[in-house]
């Protein structure tokens, strides 16, 4: 390691978070560096679901077929009583915006094998495997990290070493040192409990009589049962009260559990194993060159499948960010939206997976007959629809909260181009697209404001459902049916499919660029040329 060089962007960690953003940077153009305290990658299952919007993100990366590999789409969540009666259905298998179904179930150790190999191949990413951070100093140009490589057990500790990088992301999980380095308080939202955690391999030929996706709120002892990719399956057992940590790691406690599904004959142990289901959130995501995210940021309870989600959302967020700033083409305050834009999203999420596990971790026999009754009379209310972005870099009415479909993720789907059928990304890529219907947006608005829309890297693309003269033809509807709906003319959309805002008549869009310009820290005028150029010789593009 060069400690004369600075490199741009250093990660810490190197789970699917830490590997997301070394692939998507790297891709860019960017010299970074990953450290990873452990010398080899995780070899047991964790995580079991993403949904849609991953999907979209890592298909955008050029992975889908690999996904599609070590992957099966959702069927129906349900929810049932210890009578297997049905207290609530959610329809993950439904067609979802981003064009497919809403989730899908895998292996996590096969998808990191694939998100390394991936890294891995990029010239420009250095992977540091078997390397601890022992400490962070940063100033205004750099931060420097102290490192030295792991010592196994009878090893004599290497030689510290030091790294400089002009950013550094923590996606080093839930005892992240990036955290601790900032003294960033770690809020607990009071969700706590045990849950034995067993993945198994039924043999060949076992046919399992057991729900695809379902929990058992059974208080005698709540039970998650679920794919665990193409060829696994996982069940999750709560803890009860007079039962010890101990207890419950036996393996022979474990078969027990198992055996009215499956027993040693018919499937084979993974791995079995106590998780504490937590949450927490940390105050702060960013401070000067330094950011965290995933479990470094955010802990949640495992119900809704988001934990993995929300970390690939960061990555996916601060991606784009931290490329527009090391371009030169935005300032280092873009950062500043980071933890106001994620932090709410992943709040609510949090939230609404604290509720359900309410439902579900429910041991006592009288208050799960009081549950039951609830939700099979009905009087429970549904959940509320998947939350977006209420602040940050979104379009803002007077009242400060997002307008129209400001703030939502963006519809997905396929169209016509050169008399190909593709799908939106595959034939646009990645970035900032003014999406529209009818005349060209790009007349009502001033040569200045194309000029910054042109510097932004904004992709104007018109949509008609007959592909005429210069346009390109909705197939799939999608795109027309969800500008009906909003009302609108236009979107304007970020490079994280997130609707940066919307206008209804096209005499709005002038309004709408500028206030994306002033968000991006911009002003009126932007970066002069001579800043962007002397930012970028800064970092040694």
């Amino acid at each position: 390691m060069n400690n004369n060089k600075i490199i741009d962007v250093a990660i810490v960690g190197y789970g699917p978070v830490g590997q997301t953003l070394a692939i998507l940077l790297g891709r860019m153009g960017y010299n970074v560096a990953v450290y990873e305290r452990w010398k080899t990658l995780y070899p047991l299952p964790r995580a079991v679901f993403y949904d849609h919007e991953i999907r979209r993100a890592f298909r955008l990366m050029g992975l889908g077929d690999k996904l599609d590999e070590i992957s099966q789409p959702s069927s129906c969540y349900q929810w049932f009583n210890a009578d297997w009666k049905v207290l609530v259905e959610i329809d993950w298998s439904a067609e979802s915006i981003s064009d497919g179904p809403f989730g899908y179930l895998f292996s996590q150790p096969a998808l990191e094998a694939i998100l390394d190999n991936e890294a891995k191949s990029i010239g420009n990413v250095a992977i540091h495997q078997g390397y601890e951070v022992l400490g962070i100093e940063q100033n205004a140009e750099f931060a420097e990290l102290r490192l030295r490589q792991t010592a196994l057990k009878g090893e004599e500790p290497g030689e510290e070493q030091l790294v400089r990088a002009r950013y550094v992301v923590g996606a080093d999980g839930a005892n992240s040192i990036v955290r601790r380095e900032l003294d960033i308080d770690w809020q607990d939202l009071g969700f706590q409990e045990d849950w034995l955690v067993v993945d198994v391999q039924p043999k060949p030929g076992v046919e399992l009589d057991v729900p695809d996706i379902g929990q058992w709120c059974n208080p005698a002892r709540p039970t998650t049962m679920v794919p665990g990719g193409p060829g696994f399956r996982r069940w999750e057992f709560m803890r009860l009260p007079h039962e010890t940590l101990e207890e419950l790691q036996n393996i022979d406690k474990a078969w027990k559990m198992l055996a009215r599904w499956v027993t040693p004959e018919t499937a084979n142990l993974v791995r079995h194993a106590v998780y504490q289901f937590r949450s927490r959130i940390a105050e702060s995501w960013h401070q000067g060159r330094l950011l965290i995210a995933g479990d470094a940021a955010h802990l949640m309870p495992p119900f809704m499948g988001q934990g993995m989600c929300s970390g690939i959302r960061d990555a996916w967020n601060l991606s784009w960010r931290l490329d527009l700033i090391l371009k030169g083409t935005c300032p280092d305050s873009l950062l500043e939206g980071y933890t106001p834009e994620r932090k709410p999203q992943i709040r609510a999420v949090i939230d609404a997976s604290v509720e359900m596990g309410k439902v579900v971790c429910v041991a006592d026999p009288v208050q799960a007959a009081e549950r039951d009754e609830a939700f099979l009379s009905g009087n429970v209310p549904p959940l509320p629809p998947f939350p977006g972005l209420v602040d940050g870099l979104v379009y803002k009415s007077c009242s400060g909260l997002p307008t129209g479909p400001a703030g939502s993720l963006s519809v997905h789907g396929n169209i016509e181009v050169d008399q190909r059928t593709l799908r939106f990304d595959e034939a646009f890529g990645r970035g900032f697209h003014l999406i529209s219907i009818g005349d060209d947006p790009l007349q009502a608005l001033s040569n200045e404001q194309r000029t910054f829309l042109d510097r932004l890297g904004v992709r104007s693309i018109r949509l008609s459902t007959k592909g005429t003269l210069g346009t390109y033809r909705d197939v799939s509807g999608k795109y027309h049916d969800f500008f009906h709906a909003e009302g609108v003319q236009a979107v304007l959309v970020r490079p994280d499919f997130y609707i940066y805002g919307g206008v209804s008549q096209l005499s709005g869009l002038p309004d709408l660029v500028n206030a994306l310009r002033s968000g991006l820290g911009l002003g009126q005028s932007g970066i002069s040329d001579t800043t962007a150029a002397e930012h970028a010789m800064a970092v040694g593009r």
